[in-house]
């Protein structure tokens, strides 16, 4: 008798979840800086603003540079240079395996991110990875810790609401985390930036390395 209740549905995150995208964003980020204020240096603190919409973190860096006005601008520029970027980001470990385990057990997954819709397709394109359902910061009013984002999603896949607290969703960050507990649903923390102490002190019911031990996980009494 199997001891492991298969989730109704599962919702990833996409950054620090499926790809390690961070050198990608951050030579965007760096370029796009470049080209509005002029100078090369840019001080990017990486855990700070983890899972925080692009349009926060161009105010966040915009403000600092004592240039908030430019906001809007340099929130643009990034994504153009992002956009335009061939090299794909970092497939992490499990994301194949699990998501071909969900695809054999018929469980509705998909994607939902504070990154732009253009980023996380051009990344499932260039990484060959077969998640069709994805969304991204232009799909919502309001970007995560909101839960609309994974609320979205959801009602995308079909999730009946009253599977909603047995629905798992995958989330590095704190801002993450926090949306899926808005959602009502539950949180499976990945352990890219943040400790196993800190995700579930932010309300991760399990946490696993990377997707590779949640694959195992799920997978061993079925």
């Amino acid at each position: 008798m199997s001891t492991i209740q298969l989730p109704p549905a599962v919702l990833f995150d996409f950054d620090g979840v499926v790809v390690d995208s961070f050198q990608v964003h951050f030579q965007a980020w760096q370029s796009a800086y470049y080209e509005l204020f002029g100078e090369s240096r840019l001080d990017f603190p990486h855990k700070e603003l983890s899972g925080k919409s692009p349009l926060l973190i161009a105010e966040y860096i915009c403000e600092r540079a004592g240039q908030k006005e430019k906001t809007a601008r340099y929130f643009s520029t990034k994504a153009d240079h992002l956009h335009s970027n061939t090299e794909p980001p970092t497939l992490l470990p499990g994301v194949k395996e699990i998501q071909s385990f969900l695809d054999e057990k018929k469980i509705p997954h998909g994607i939902a991110s504070n990154a732009t819709r253009n980023f996380i397709g051009n990344s499932i394109s260039q990484l060959q990875l077969g998640f069709s359902k994805y969304l991204g910061i232009e799909d919502y009013t309001y970007p995560k810790p909101h839960p609309e984002a994974y609320l979205s999603l959801a009602k995308h896949l079909e999730v009946a609401p009253e599977d909603y607290e047995k629905t798992w969703v995958f989330e590095d960050s704190i801002t993450g985390t926090e949306a899926a507990k808005k959602a009502g649903m539950f949180p499976v923390g990945i352990l890219t930036i943040n400790s196993e102490d800190t995700m579930k002190e932010a309300g991760s019911k399990l946490v696993f390395p990377t997707l590779l031990e949640a694959w195992q996980f799920l997978k061993k009494d079925h």
